[in-house]
């Protein structure tokens, strides 16, 4: 082989001389519009849209927005200028957010950002105070609201008076004691802005709310109402006959948030510890066997968790239960009210029912909004199908184009993404793509969305919007 190149390169090198001579430059492809009018641009939709990252909303995240992305590149193709509601230079700390403060045995220790804007709306209808300085602009044209989800969309009054809890990020994009919903401020920006291109990235969070909290929190939004209320929000942004993209929601379980505590090797950690011989009177005990007798052969620790469903709210975990990434700092560490570290219990092999039953009422689980319990996880995914198809059916009836973030983020979280040589994986904090909060994008992985939304402009306008470089935009932040 090294004989091969040795002879052929010189006459490859003279081979590309003489077509060097005789051949034009080639240029690269003009950026062009295609079909779509990108002049006026409006971004709807919730912490994605907002540039939420790391647990909270600060300035860099707003400024490395996809939306803020795809403008620039718009801009290319005749666009105009976008305009963010983007917290003061002094206030850039926006609502504060995760970041690394060091590093402990190679594991990263993660600390808080605080905020730093200044309280000027005082209390909220539901007895909460506005940390969030009022966005006093009228030009507003990225529209994310941080929390919100379809279902929410046409509920009056969802900054200040949302039923699942206070929404700032709302609340400070509308005049002090503004009750309009999310839909009519929609509506009134359109209005205003009069957008000739469109990105509508909401649904997320109804299944993420749910999924995120271990099914403790918001359920999961019926198919019905979200169809009803999604069409809604189409028809407000198509009504002056605007193009636009649409995004489907991606499998959450696919994120760090649910991937970094792998429950299998959890287990099998859980399983193979020793039982300190000073526990074992306790357990005996708890067991009714007579005072000074052994465990029964094969009784081990088991990981258990506290499940949603009526039928044995208790059991011990399974590979097919996720643990969220909060858990790693709960597991195994002592209890005030358990002689079984938080998440331990006892199997013993083969056990009869009572005496199972027995053993899961003894074992300390964990509690429910640290674990995405099995039956919890095929109810996220099928949800998750049912609104993609609802998402995908509007697009269809309004000629929109689709960015597939559900099959993207499928194909990532297996493979990752190599971009000019560089590797990006779900993996949290190495892997470039999510930010500490194991749920959002960084910057980079918001270049990357941008990207991936500029392939399918192109494809169905007939545009040629050229794409960024994502690896110009910064990963996990490090100290």
């Amino acid at each position: 082989m090294r004989t091969f190149f040795k002879n052929t390169l010189p006459a490859l090198a003279l081979l590309g001389l003489v077509l060097g001579g005789c051949q034009p430059e080639l240029d690269a492809p003009k950026a062009d519009g295609g079909s779509a009018d990108f002049s006026k641009y409006l971004a709807v939709g919730n912490s994605l849209t907002a540039g939420y990252g790391d647990n909270g909303l600060y300035l860099e995240g707003q400024q490395n927005s996809y939306p803020a992305i795809l403008a620039q590149q718009f801009q290319k193709v005749g666009g105009g200028e976008f305009k963010q509601p983007l917290f003061a230079a002094s206030e850039s700390n926006g609502s504060g957010y995760l970041k690394i403060t060091g590093f402990s045995n190679g594991s990263p220790s993660i600390g808080l950002e605080t905020a730093n804007t200044a309280m000027t709306r005082g209390v909220g209808l539901d007895g909460k105070t506005m940390p969030l300085t009022l966005y006093t602009g009228t030009d507003n044209q990225n529209l994310g609201v941080p929390g919100i989800r379809v279902a929410d969309i046409t509920t009056n009054g969802y900054g200040l008076n949302n039923p699942l809890g206070f929404n700032p990020y709302f609340e400070r994009l509308l005049p002090a004691g503004d009750l309009r919903s999310y839909v009519q401020y929609v509506q009134e920006r359109v209005g205003t802005v009069k957008p000739t291109f469109f990105t509508n990235w909401l649904g997320n969070n109804d299944v993420l709310g749910f999924a995120s909290s271990g099914g403790t929190a918001a359920p999961l939004t019926p198919v019905e109402d979200f169809t009803t209320k999604y069409n809604q929000m189409v028809d407000v942004l198509t009504a002056n006959n605007a193009k636009g993209l649409v995004a489907t929601i991606p499998n959450v379980t696919t994120v760090p948030l649910f991937t970094t505590v792998p429950t299998a090797a959890v287990i099998a950690q859980v399983n193979a510890t020793p039982i300190p011989a000073a526990l074992v009177p306790t357990v005996v005990a708890a067991l009714g066997l007579p005072a000074g007798s052994a465990l029964p052969t094969g009784t081990r620790f088991g990981l258990y968790i506290r499940t949603s469903s009526a039928t044995a709210p208790v059991r011990e975990a399974t590979a097919n239960d996720l643990l969220l990434l909060p858990a790693r700092s709960v597991i195994n560490t002592a209890s005030a009210t358990s002689p079984f570290p938080n998440g331990i219990g006892l199997v013993i092999p083969g056990a009869s029912a009572p005496v199972a039953a027995a053993l899961a009422g003894f074992a300390n689980p964990l509690p429910n909004n640290l674990v995405l319990d099995s039956g919890e996880t095929t109810a996220v995914a099928t949800r998750t199908a049912e609104l993609n198809t609802v998402i995908k059916a509007a697009a269809e009836r309004k000629g929109l184009a689709v960015f597939d973030a559900n099959a993207f983020f499928n194909t990532v979280a297996r493979t990752g993404i190599v971009i000019n040589g560089v590797n990006n994986t779900t993996s949290f904090v190495t892997g470039n793509l999510f930010s500490l909060d194991g749920v959002h994008p960084t910057p980079r992985g918001y270049a990357i969305v941008a990207n991936e939304m500029i392939k399918a402009i192109n494809s169905k306008y007939g545009s040629s919007i050229p794409q960024v470089d994502p690896n110009a935009y910064r990963g996990v932040k490090l100290p």
